[in-house]
């Protein structure tokens, strides 16, 4: 009997506006795969916590609403969504009051230990592009498809303000990387690119090249939708 392929993980790690959801967009669209923002689910949970009241610095009351909220997963136009009792916020959770909670709730080990399990259960819905801080890491450490992406602080903070956002990354990038819970970091085997002077077609093109050159490597074969 003929041994059924499992389906491919691409993660998609880096720091604050390295791209990685504009990539990760690009790159599932020309390969037909099911995009997950993880950052959304986090979003989602400090969503959920202001909703109710409940204080994001509180640890345990963090942990015991993220373990009795009734979510769902959801596919939808090849993007995963997470439901919260049937409702997709998807306005409510970019908010500059939700955007300033989502760093305290994402820093909660047992938070992330829910995560990492919604976020595996993805793979139910096939083939992903999936981009995050810990997806190579902690998420899906096994997938041979790992991206880390990166630029420099002065050109990611030029990202941030063109989108009408003014946040301190230095001050990000530290509390990521530092965070005992899954901390951001390059993933073992992760191709880094660094694309402060590459615009986002040209990024998503060197990760589906890569991405192809690895599968041809293996004997198999990815058809690219034509932008």
């Amino acid at each position: 009997m003929a041994s059924v392929q499992q389906p491919i993980v691409i993660a998609i790690d880096g720091t604050s506006a390295s791209g990685k959801s504009t990539n990760a967009r690009l790159v599932a669209r020309a390969l037909g795969f099911v995009y997950v923002d993880t950052g959304a689910m986090y979003r989602t949970l400090a969503w959920h916590c202001l909703r109710h009241h409940i204080d994001v610095q509180d640890e345990k009351a963090v942990a015991a609403a993220c373990r009795r909220w009734k979510t769902t997963l959801q596919c939808v136009d090849n993007q995963v969504r997470l439901l919260v009792e049937g409702y997709y916020p998807e306005r409510e959770i970019r908010t500059a009051e939700v955007s300033a909670a989502v760093p305290h709730v994402a820093a909660i080990p047992k938070v992330r230990l829910w995560m990492k399990k919604t976020q595996r259960d993805c793979i139910r819905f096939g083939n992903l592009v999936m981009e995050g801080r810990d997806i190579g890491t902690h998420i899906f450490p096994e997938t041979d498809f790992k991206y880390y992406l990166d630029a420099h602080l002065e050109e990611r903070s030029r990202r941030r303000a063109a989108d009408g956002v003014q946040e301190n990354l230095a001050a990000r990038d530290q509390r990521d990387s530092q965070r005992a819970a899954a901390p951001l970091m390059i993933a073992l085997g992760a191709k880094v690119i660094n694309n402060s002077n590459l615009t986002a077609e040209q990024t998503s093109r060197l990760i589906i090249e890569d991405i192809q050159a690895r599968l041809q490597a293996a004997g198999r074969t990815l058809a690219v939708n034509p932008r």
